[in-house]
Protein backbone atom coordinates (compact mmCIF):
# COMPACT_ATOMS: atom_id res chain seq x y z
CA UNK A 1 0.00 0.00 0.00
CA UNK A 2 2.95 2.75 0.36
CA UNK A 3 3.69 2.43 -3.55
CA UNK A 4 -0.03 3.58 -3.53
CA UNK A 5 0.35 6.54 -0.97
CA UNK A 6 4.13 7.33 -3.14
CA UNK A 7 2.03 8.01 -6.49
CA UNK A 8 -0.29 9.93 -4.77
CA UNK A 9 1.92 12.01 -3.10
CA UNK A 10 4.10 12.00 -6.49
CA UNK A 11 1.43 13.33 -8.01
CA UNK A 12 0.26 15.93 -6.08
CA UNK A 13 4.45 17.22 -5.90
CA UNK A 14 4.38 17.04 -9.90
CA UNK A 15 1.16 19.03 -10.10
CA UNK A 16 2.05 21.60 -7.20
CA UNK A 17 5.71 22.14 -8.94
CA UNK A 18 4.15 22.29 -12.42
CA UNK A 19 2.00 25.30 -11.16
CA UNK A 20 5.14 26.95 -10.12
CA UNK A 21 7.17 26.75 -13.86
CA UNK A 22 9.58 24.47 -12.42
CA UNK A 23 11.11 22.46 -15.01
CA UNK A 24 9.08 19.79 -16.17
CA UNK A 25 11.75 17.01 -16.64
CA UNK A 26 13.30 18.11 -12.99
CA UNK A 27 9.60 17.58 -11.65
CA UNK A 28 8.81 14.36 -13.30
CA UNK A 29 12.43 12.61 -12.50
CA UNK A 30 11.54 13.87 -8.52
CA UNK A 31 8.13 12.21 -8.89
CA UNK A 32 9.53 9.10 -10.23
CA UNK A 33 12.20 9.24 -7.11
CA UNK A 34 9.77 10.08 -4.85
CA UNK A 35 6.97 6.49 -6.55
CA UNK A 36 10.95 4.60 -5.89
CA UNK A 37 11.33 5.34 -2.46
CA UNK A 38 7.59 4.55 -1.18
CA UNK A 39 7.94 0.76 -3.32
CA UNK A 40 11.11 0.17 -1.80
CA UNK A 41 8.82 -2.82 0.16
CA UNK A 42 8.40 -4.20 -3.36
CA UNK A 43 11.81 -3.53 -5.30
CA UNK A 44 15.21 -3.32 -4.23
CA UNK A 45 17.34 0.04 -3.63
CA UNK A 46 19.32 -0.83 -6.55
CA UNK A 47 16.21 -1.29 -8.93
CA UNK A 48 15.59 2.68 -8.98
CA UNK A 49 18.56 4.10 -10.56
CA UNK A 50 18.26 0.85 -12.86
CA UNK A 51 14.83 1.87 -13.74
CA UNK A 52 15.86 5.08 -14.66
CA UNK A 53 18.69 3.71 -16.77
CA UNK A 54 16.85 1.17 -18.58
CA UNK A 55 14.21 3.86 -19.57
CA UNK A 56 16.84 6.27 -20.99
CA UNK A 57 19.12 4.14 -22.90
CA UNK A 58 20.46 1.03 -21.58
CA UNK A 59 18.89 -2.62 -20.80
CA UNK A 60 20.54 -4.66 -18.46
CA UNK A 61 18.36 -7.77 -19.45
CA UNK A 62 19.68 -7.74 -22.75
CA UNK A 63 22.48 -5.45 -22.11
CA UNK A 64 22.49 -3.90 -25.09
CA UNK A 65 22.10 0.70 -26.17
CA UNK A 66 18.32 1.65 -26.13
CA UNK A 67 17.80 4.56 -28.53
CA UNK A 68 14.32 4.92 -28.33
CA UNK A 69 14.21 7.38 -25.40
CA UNK A 70 17.23 9.45 -27.06
CA UNK A 71 15.20 9.46 -30.66
CA UNK A 72 12.06 10.81 -29.14
CA UNK A 73 13.91 13.45 -27.34
CA UNK A 74 15.96 14.67 -30.65
CA UNK A 75 12.78 14.65 -32.77
CA UNK A 76 10.84 17.11 -29.79
CA UNK A 77 13.93 19.51 -29.68
CA UNK A 78 14.25 19.49 -34.10
CA UNK A 79 10.27 19.93 -33.95
CA UNK A 80 10.66 22.68 -31.31
CA UNK A 81 13.55 24.41 -33.52
CA UNK A 82 11.57 24.05 -37.15
CA UNK A 83 9.17 25.62 -35.54
CA UNK A 84 11.19 29.07 -34.08
CA UNK A 85 13.16 29.04 -37.35
CA UNK A 86 9.85 29.31 -39.48
CA UNK A 87 8.62 32.29 -36.41
CA UNK A 88 12.26 34.01 -36.58
CA UNK A 89 12.44 34.12 -40.60
CA UNK A 90 9.25 35.41 -41.21
CA UNK A 91 7.79 32.40 -43.40
CA UNK A 92 4.80 32.16 -40.89
CA UNK A 93 3.91 35.80 -41.23
CA UNK A 94 4.56 35.17 -45.85
CA UNK A 95 2.22 32.27 -45.41
CA UNK A 96 -0.33 34.38 -43.88
CA UNK A 97 0.04 37.02 -45.63
CA UNK A 98 -0.70 34.83 -49.42
CA UNK A 99 -3.71 32.64 -47.16
CA UNK A 100 -5.34 35.76 -46.46
CA UNK A 101 -5.56 37.20 -49.73
CA UNK A 102 -7.39 33.77 -50.43
CA UNK A 103 -10.40 34.13 -47.88
CA UNK A 104 -12.88 36.42 -46.93
CA UNK A 105 -16.05 37.20 -44.76
CA UNK A 106 -13.80 36.56 -41.49
CA UNK A 107 -12.32 33.92 -42.32
CA UNK A 108 -8.85 34.83 -41.68
CA UNK A 109 -9.71 34.88 -37.89
CA UNK A 110 -9.56 30.86 -38.32
CA UNK A 111 -6.71 30.75 -40.22
CA UNK A 112 -4.33 33.11 -38.89
CA UNK A 113 -3.85 30.60 -35.69
CA UNK A 114 -4.82 27.65 -37.82
CA UNK A 115 -1.68 28.10 -39.72
CA UNK A 116 0.57 29.03 -36.71
CA UNK A 117 -1.35 25.50 -34.87
CA UNK A 118 1.36 23.81 -37.52
CA UNK A 119 4.07 24.62 -35.77
CA UNK A 120 3.05 23.15 -31.92
CA UNK A 121 5.67 25.19 -29.81
CA UNK A 122 4.84 26.38 -26.35
CA UNK A 123 2.66 29.84 -25.69
CA UNK A 124 2.17 29.67 -29.93
CA UNK A 125 -0.67 31.61 -29.35
CA UNK A 126 1.05 34.92 -28.77
CA UNK A 127 2.67 34.82 -32.22
CA UNK A 128 -1.07 34.84 -33.76
CA UNK A 129 -2.37 37.33 -31.21
CA UNK A 130 -1.77 40.53 -32.57
CA UNK A 131 -2.57 39.25 -35.96
CA UNK A 132 -6.26 38.26 -34.66
CA UNK A 133 -6.35 41.47 -32.88
CA UNK A 134 -6.32 43.52 -35.98
CA UNK A 135 -8.71 41.66 -37.88
CA UNK A 136 -11.34 40.71 -35.20
CA UNK A 137 -11.38 45.24 -34.83
CA UNK A 138 -11.77 45.09 -38.29
CA UNK A 139 -15.06 42.80 -37.81
CA UNK A 140 -16.23 44.42 -34.39
CA UNK A 141 -15.38 41.71 -32.34
CA UNK A 142 -14.79 42.24 -28.37
CA UNK A 143 -11.51 41.24 -27.00
CA UNK A 144 -13.21 37.79 -25.76
CA UNK A 145 -14.38 36.58 -28.52
CA UNK A 146 -10.86 37.57 -30.47
CA UNK A 147 -9.37 35.16 -27.09
CA UNK A 148 -11.69 32.54 -28.16
CA UNK A 149 -10.94 32.40 -31.42
CA UNK A 150 -7.14 33.01 -31.00
CA UNK A 151 -6.73 30.11 -28.58
CA UNK A 152 -9.56 27.43 -29.99
CA UNK A 153 -8.26 27.50 -33.60
CA UNK A 154 -4.41 27.69 -32.80
CA UNK A 155 -5.37 24.32 -31.59
CA UNK A 156 -7.12 22.62 -34.44
CA UNK A 157 -4.68 20.24 -35.56
CA UNK A 158 -3.73 18.93 -32.36
CA UNK A 159 -6.02 15.71 -32.83
CA UNK A 160 -4.84 14.38 -35.86
CA UNK A 161 -1.16 16.24 -36.37
CA UNK A 162 1.43 13.72 -36.67
CA UNK A 163 4.24 15.51 -35.52
CA UNK A 164 3.13 16.93 -32.13
CA UNK A 165 4.36 15.67 -29.58
CA UNK A 166 1.68 14.33 -27.58
CA UNK A 167 0.76 12.10 -30.52
CA UNK A 168 4.16 10.89 -30.96
CA UNK A 169 4.64 9.91 -27.25
CA UNK A 170 1.30 8.27 -26.99
CA UNK A 171 1.70 6.24 -29.87
CA UNK A 172 5.30 5.25 -28.85
CA UNK A 173 6.73 1.66 -27.73
CA UNK A 174 6.63 2.93 -24.13
CA UNK A 175 2.46 3.91 -24.18
CA UNK A 176 -0.23 2.57 -26.37
CA UNK A 177 2.45 1.08 -29.05
CA UNK A 178 -0.13 1.79 -31.81
CA UNK A 179 0.23 2.95 -35.11
CA UNK A 180 -0.07 6.71 -35.32
CA UNK A 181 -2.50 6.79 -38.38
CA UNK A 182 -5.35 4.50 -36.57
CA UNK A 183 -5.26 7.40 -33.90
CA UNK A 184 -5.44 10.02 -36.32
CA UNK A 185 -8.82 7.98 -37.83
CA UNK A 186 -10.10 7.53 -34.73
CA UNK A 187 -9.78 11.13 -33.50
CA UNK A 188 -11.26 12.09 -36.54
CA UNK A 189 -14.76 12.44 -35.35
CA UNK A 190 -13.81 15.03 -32.51
CA UNK A 191 -11.15 16.91 -34.63
CA UNK A 192 -14.46 17.28 -37.59
CA UNK A 193 -16.55 18.62 -33.97
CA UNK A 194 -13.90 20.43 -32.99
CA UNK A 195 -13.84 22.28 -36.12
CA UNK A 196 -17.70 22.95 -36.96
CA UNK A 197 -18.11 23.95 -33.52
CA UNK A 198 -15.09 26.51 -34.00
CA UNK A 199 -17.10 27.78 -37.23
CA UNK A 200 -20.43 27.86 -35.48
CA UNK A 201 -18.95 30.07 -33.06
CA UNK A 202 -16.91 32.09 -35.59
CA UNK A 203 -19.70 33.09 -37.56
CA UNK A 204 -21.78 34.02 -34.53
CA UNK A 205 -19.51 36.75 -33.85
CA UNK A 206 -19.45 37.90 -37.31
CA UNK A 207 -23.59 37.69 -37.70
CA UNK A 208 -23.78 41.53 -36.66
CA UNK A 209 -21.25 42.62 -39.15
CA UNK A 210 -21.96 43.86 -42.79
CA UNK A 211 -20.08 41.45 -45.09
CA UNK A 212 -18.00 42.93 -48.18
CA UNK A 213 -15.47 40.81 -50.38
CA UNK A 214 -12.12 41.96 -49.87
CA UNK A 215 -10.95 43.37 -53.28
CA UNK A 216 -7.38 42.53 -52.63
CA UNK A 217 -5.18 40.59 -55.60
CA UNK A 218 -4.24 36.93 -55.08
CA UNK A 219 -0.70 36.36 -53.41
CA UNK A 220 0.75 33.11 -53.90
CA UNK A 221 4.22 33.54 -53.15
CA UNK A 222 3.90 32.60 -49.65
CA UNK A 223 2.09 29.31 -50.35
CA UNK A 224 5.54 27.99 -50.76
CA UNK A 225 6.15 28.00 -46.81
CA UNK A 226 3.23 25.38 -46.77
CA UNK A 227 5.71 23.07 -47.22
CA UNK A 228 8.45 22.62 -43.78
CA UNK A 229 5.40 21.77 -42.04
CA UNK A 230 4.30 19.21 -44.52
CA UNK A 231 7.44 17.69 -45.78
CA UNK A 232 7.53 15.39 -42.66
CA UNK A 233 4.12 13.81 -43.13
CA UNK A 234 6.21 12.61 -46.72
CA UNK A 235 8.57 10.07 -44.82
CA UNK A 236 5.71 8.52 -42.96
CA UNK A 237 5.54 5.59 -45.26
CA UNK A 238 9.21 5.04 -44.76
CA UNK A 239 7.96 2.92 -41.61
CA UNK A 240 6.71 0.41 -44.27
CA UNK A 241 10.20 -0.18 -45.16
CA UNK A 242 11.63 -0.74 -41.73
CA UNK A 243 12.23 2.45 -40.51
CA UNK A 244 10.49 3.40 -37.03
CA UNK A 245 7.62 6.24 -37.21
CA UNK A 246 10.52 8.12 -34.73
CA UNK A 247 13.28 7.90 -36.92
CA UNK A 248 10.94 8.75 -40.33
CA UNK A 249 9.93 12.02 -38.36
CA UNK A 250 13.17 12.84 -37.33
CA UNK A 251 14.35 12.71 -41.09
CA UNK A 252 11.35 14.75 -42.39
CA UNK A 253 11.76 17.49 -39.83
CA UNK A 254 15.87 17.63 -40.63
CA UNK A 255 14.84 18.03 -44.49
CA UNK A 256 12.57 20.54 -43.18
CA UNK A 257 14.70 23.18 -41.28
CA UNK A 258 17.49 22.35 -44.39
CA UNK A 259 14.65 23.41 -46.73
CA UNK A 260 13.62 26.33 -44.70
CA UNK A 261 16.94 27.94 -45.45
CA UNK A 262 16.94 27.02 -49.19
CA UNK A 263 13.28 29.10 -49.44
CA UNK A 264 13.83 31.65 -47.22
CA UNK A 265 17.03 32.66 -49.05
CA UNK A 266 18.83 33.76 -46.16
CA UNK A 267 22.69 33.69 -45.72
CA UNK A 268 24.18 30.93 -43.40
CA UNK A 269 25.52 32.94 -41.13
CA UNK A 270 21.77 34.40 -40.32
CA UNK A 271 20.42 31.03 -40.04
CA UNK A 272 22.88 29.49 -38.22
CA UNK A 273 22.61 32.18 -35.48
CA UNK A 274 18.44 31.48 -35.53
CA UNK A 275 19.07 27.48 -35.11
CA UNK A 276 21.93 27.90 -32.46
CA UNK A 277 18.96 30.04 -30.55
CA UNK A 278 16.48 27.68 -31.08
CA UNK A 279 18.40 25.17 -30.08
CA UNK A 280 17.14 23.97 -26.06
CA UNK A 281 17.43 21.05 -23.84
CA UNK A 282 14.40 21.58 -21.87
CA UNK A 283 12.04 18.99 -24.17
CA UNK A 284 14.38 16.48 -24.52
CA UNK A 285 15.29 16.44 -20.32
CA UNK A 286 11.29 16.46 -20.32
CA UNK A 287 10.89 13.56 -22.29
CA UNK A 288 13.25 11.83 -20.40
CA UNK A 289 11.53 12.89 -17.43
CA UNK A 290 7.79 11.01 -19.28
CA UNK A 291 9.59 7.81 -20.35
CA UNK A 292 11.54 7.63 -16.71
CA UNK A 293 7.58 8.30 -14.79
CA UNK A 294 6.29 5.70 -16.92
CA UNK A 295 8.62 2.68 -16.40
CA UNK A 296 8.93 3.71 -12.58
CA UNK A 297 5.21 3.86 -12.40
CA UNK A 298 5.59 0.11 -13.68
CA UNK A 299 8.22 -1.07 -11.70
CA UNK A 300 6.17 0.41 -8.60
CA UNK A 301 3.79 -2.61 -8.85
CA UNK A 302 0.98 0.13 -8.46
CA UNK A 303 -1.25 -1.11 -11.97
CA UNK A 304 -1.66 -4.43 -10.36
CA UNK A 305 -2.91 -3.00 -7.23
CA UNK A 306 -5.66 -0.92 -8.81
CA UNK A 307 -6.78 -3.59 -11.09
CA UNK A 308 -6.75 -5.08 -7.24
CA UNK A 309 -8.98 -2.88 -5.81
CA UNK A 310 -11.29 -2.81 -8.87
CA UNK A 311 -11.68 -6.20 -8.97
CA UNK A 312 -13.89 -5.55 -5.08
CA UNK A 313 -15.11 -1.98 -5.68
CA UNK A 314 -18.22 -1.28 -8.66
CA UNK A 315 -17.12 1.74 -10.33
CA UNK A 316 -17.84 3.64 -13.49
CA UNK A 317 -14.49 2.80 -15.13
CA UNK A 318 -15.15 4.27 -18.41
CA UNK A 319 -16.11 7.79 -16.55
CA UNK A 320 -12.84 7.54 -14.90
CA UNK A 321 -10.83 6.98 -17.80
CA UNK A 322 -12.25 9.97 -19.43
CA UNK A 323 -12.35 12.19 -16.16
CA UNK A 324 -8.75 12.03 -15.17
CA UNK A 325 -7.24 12.87 -17.77
CA UNK A 326 -8.88 16.08 -18.54
CA UNK A 327 -8.76 16.97 -14.27
CA UNK A 328 -4.44 16.50 -15.24
CA UNK A 329 -4.78 18.45 -18.62
CA UNK A 330 -6.55 21.23 -16.67
CA UNK A 331 -4.56 21.00 -13.88
CA UNK A 332 -1.10 20.71 -14.91
CA UNK A 333 -1.79 23.21 -18.39
CA UNK A 334 0.59 20.95 -20.49
CA UNK A 335 -0.49 18.72 -23.22
CA UNK A 336 2.25 15.99 -23.89
CA UNK A 337 2.97 16.28 -19.77
CA UNK A 338 -0.66 15.09 -18.75
CA UNK A 339 -1.45 12.86 -21.66
CA UNK A 340 1.25 10.54 -21.31
CA UNK A 341 2.60 10.22 -18.04
CA UNK A 342 0.08 11.42 -15.50
CA UNK A 343 -3.11 10.08 -17.51
CA UNK A 344 -1.98 7.37 -19.71
CA UNK A 345 -0.12 5.73 -16.72
CA UNK A 346 -2.88 6.36 -14.06
CA UNK A 347 -5.83 5.20 -16.09
CA UNK A 348 -4.00 2.20 -17.77
CA UNK A 349 -4.81 -0.20 -15.10
CA UNK A 350 -8.78 0.38 -15.90
CA UNK A 351 -8.26 -0.77 -19.41
CA UNK A 352 -9.31 -4.33 -18.66
CA UNK A 353 -12.54 -2.93 -16.87
CA UNK A 354 -14.11 -1.73 -19.74
CA UNK A 355 -15.39 -3.11 -23.24
CA UNK A 356 -13.99 -1.03 -25.30
CA UNK A 357 -10.61 -1.63 -27.53
CA UNK A 358 -7.04 -0.25 -26.25
CA UNK A 359 -7.48 2.10 -29.48
CA UNK A 360 -10.99 3.60 -28.59
CA UNK A 361 -9.73 4.07 -24.87
CA UNK A 362 -6.43 6.26 -25.83
CA UNK A 363 -8.33 8.16 -28.60
CA UNK A 364 -10.59 9.09 -25.26
CA UNK A 365 -7.83 9.84 -23.00
CA UNK A 366 -6.07 11.78 -25.77
CA UNK A 367 -9.40 14.26 -26.69
CA UNK A 368 -10.00 14.71 -22.92
CA UNK A 369 -6.88 14.97 -21.81
CA UNK A 370 -6.06 17.72 -24.43
CA UNK A 371 -9.53 19.66 -24.19
CA UNK A 372 -8.97 19.53 -20.52
CA UNK A 373 -5.15 21.44 -21.06
CA UNK A 374 -7.15 23.44 -23.71
CA UNK A 375 -9.30 25.41 -21.25
CA UNK A 376 -6.57 25.37 -18.46
CA UNK A 377 -6.14 29.06 -16.68
CA UNK A 378 -2.28 27.75 -16.46
CA UNK A 379 -2.37 27.20 -20.10
CA UNK A 380 0.67 29.01 -21.71
CA UNK A 381 -1.23 29.99 -25.07
CA UNK A 382 -4.28 31.42 -22.59
CA UNK A 383 -2.22 33.24 -20.41
CA UNK A 384 0.03 34.66 -22.98
CA UNK A 385 -3.48 35.74 -25.54
CA UNK A 386 -4.94 36.73 -22.63
CA UNK A 387 -2.38 39.31 -21.70
CA UNK A 388 -1.83 40.58 -25.27
CA UNK A 389 -5.39 41.20 -25.49
CA UNK A 390 -5.81 42.89 -22.26
CA UNK A 391 -8.52 40.29 -20.61
CA UNK A 392 -8.57 37.04 -18.84
CA UNK A 393 -8.87 33.09 -19.45
CA UNK A 394 -11.93 33.27 -17.43
CA UNK A 395 -13.96 35.31 -19.33
CA UNK A 396 -13.51 32.78 -22.54
CA UNK A 397 -15.46 29.95 -20.33
CA UNK A 398 -18.86 31.09 -21.21
CA UNK A 399 -17.33 29.94 -24.93
CA UNK A 400 -15.17 27.02 -23.82
CA UNK A 401 -17.24 24.80 -21.75
CA UNK A 402 -20.13 24.51 -24.26
CA UNK A 403 -17.92 23.81 -26.99
CA UNK A 404 -15.80 21.66 -25.11
CA UNK A 405 -18.58 19.38 -23.35
CA UNK A 406 -20.11 19.21 -27.36
CA UNK A 407 -16.51 18.15 -28.99
CA UNK A 408 -16.33 15.53 -26.18
CA UNK A 409 -19.37 14.12 -25.90
CA UNK A 410 -19.31 13.84 -29.98
CA UNK A 411 -15.83 11.75 -29.46
CA UNK A 412 -17.25 9.85 -26.22
CA UNK A 413 -20.73 8.67 -28.49
CA UNK A 414 -18.38 7.62 -31.67
CA UNK A 415 -15.52 5.48 -29.46
CA UNK A 416 -18.74 3.21 -27.82
CA UNK A 417 -20.46 2.59 -30.95
CA UNK A 418 -17.23 1.82 -33.31
CA UNK A 419 -14.71 0.27 -31.02
CA UNK A 420 -17.18 -1.34 -28.25
CA UNK A 421 -15.48 -5.21 -28.44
Amino acid sequence: MLNLIGVILAFIIILVLIRKKVSFGLTLLLGSIIIGVFSLEVISPIDIPKTMIEASFYSFKTHQIITSTIELALLMTLIYVLARCMQETGAIESLITSLRSFFSKGGTLALIPAVYGLMPNPGGSLFSAPLVDSEGTKYHLDKDQKNFLNVWFRHIWFPIYPISQAMIIICSVNFSNIPMGTLILANSIGFVAFVIIGLIYLKRFLKSYSRTKDPAPKNIQGLIYLLPPIVPLLFYPLKYIGLTETRCFLLGVSVSIILLYFLTKNNWTTYGGILKKSLTGKLAFAVFGIIIFQEMFKASGVHTLISELMNSVAFPTLVIIIFIPFLLGALTGSDFGALAPLSYSLVAPFFSFTSIGLLGLTSLIFISSFLGYLISPIHLCNVLSSEYLKTDTTRMYKYFIPAVVATLCVQIIFVIFVFHV
